[in-house]
């Protein structure tokens, strides 16, 4: 089985947002990037079937040289093999188009992506990328089995979870559940150092259509200030009169 891992580069949560050019632009300096974490999860769980299946696993990332060390450390995880798409990452749209293309000419039975990134939350990626490739997709994916190219998987739906069934070739939008957090893996220093020696191979982008644009950034308004209350009377009073929430 030939796994593909779609694998965003994104801001570590703790980093400091700002933006440049009227708001316009995010500013990535002082910025650490990391592994999407809905895409760590799906990598987590690729490692297992190859571990346990022999599957072999393959990473996607759409960006220029700036997001190859995130791409090393998944290599360093345990992926096999890269490809680096030569162009920034515009909007979902251009985005799955270039991954449409390293999918079909790498002949995958299996898709994972992340059911959204934590940077623009677009998640329209893994569903773009299943209509263009013409592949099964099964989003918000918490658990999925393999066997042949039968495939059982669960997803979260609003209120509860649904099991189902498909086959491969499948697209994958994953999340947490897919594996838990404590199954996450840090790479090691024999990981890292035989990552420098695996392929990432760096694909000169096909022309793409760009279907959004971002116009503007509005960073959310700063909190209020903090009152504490010395009594239960003046908190009951505050919660009545003031923030009126009873």
């Amino acid at each position: 089985m030939k796994i593909l891992v779609c694998i965003s580069n994104v801001p570590d949560t703790t980093s400091k947002i700002n933006f440049t050019d009227g708001d316009t632009k995010f500013d990535t300096n002082g910025v650490q990037f990391v592994i999407n974490p809905n895409d760590e999860f799906g990598l987590t769980r690729a490692m297992w079937f190859k571990e346990k299946q022999g599957a072999s696993v393959h990473i996607a990332t759409v960006g220029g040289p700036s997001v190859e060390p995130t791409m090393r450390k998944a290599l360093a995880i345990g992926a096999d093999e890269a490809f680096r798409i030569n162009t920034e990452p515009t909007d979902g749209f251009s985005v799955a188009q270039q991954l449409a293309e390293v999918v079909k000419n790498g002949g995958y039975d299996l898709v994972i992506g992340g059911r959204e990134s934590i940077d623009y939350n677009g998640g329209m990626v893994p569903g773009i990328l299943a209509s263009l490739t013409n592949m099964n997709f099964i989003n918000s994916c918490i658990s999925l089995e393999i066997d042949g190219d039968n495939v059982t998987a669960v997803r979260e739906i609003d209120g509860g979870k649904e099991k189902l069934t498909s086959s491969l070739p499948l697209v994958v939008g994953g999340q947490k559940g897919l594996v838990e957090e404590s199954d996450l893996r840090i790479p090691n220093m024999r990981g890292i150092m035989m990552a420098r020696k695996k392929s990432l191979t760096v694909v000169e982008p096909v022309d793409a259509l760009k279907a959004t644009e971002d116009k503007k950034f509005d960073k959310p308004a700063p909190k209020g200030q903090v009152k504490l209350a010395d009594s239960v009377d003046q908190l009951v009073d505050l919660l009545h009169n003031e923030a009126k929430v009873i």
